[in-house]
């Protein structure tokens, strides 16, 4: 059963500030916006990685990403490396393929970052160019 955002606020966890602290400082290490995503599309030290199914990476992806659907990861780690940073995305915020394969990848040992808003922010909410 799911839990009520009411529920939550009862059992007064968000009055934790010491594991909300801890909570927002972990958001903001391993996760990372479309506007710096942008700022760094170039960066030699970062793969970006569309989880989404192969048919929607062709039709349309974030520029230099590469398509690894998310059924797939286990079979082409190979393309990734450990000495960089793994950016992965899926279809949307609430989407949570890329978190799924983010933790994949964590447990293996490759430093990983997901992009809040997924695709969907990237190409519809700030615009940016798309590969197609």
């Amino acid at each position: 059963m799911l839990t009520k955002y009411s529920e939550i606020i009862a059992s007064n966890i968000t009055n934790d500030t010491k594991r909300g602290l801890i909570f927002f400082q972990d958001k903001m290490a391993f996760t990372i916006g479309p506007v710096t995503l942008k700022e760094i599309l170039d960066d030699p030290n970062i793969t970006i990685v569309d989880t989404r199914k192969g048919e929607d990476y062709e039709r349309s992806h974030i520029p230099n990403a590469i398509s690894i659907p998310a059924a797939e990861i286990s079979n082409f780690m190979s393309k990734l490396s450990k000495d960089k940073t793994t950016i992965v995305y899926c279809y949307r915020q609430q989407c949570h393929i890329a978190s799924g394969v983010a933790v994949h990848l964590t447990e293996k040992g490759y430093p990983t970052s997901e992009l809040e808003g997924g695709f969907d922010a990237w190409k519809n909410i700030y615009e940016f160019d798309v590969v197609s």
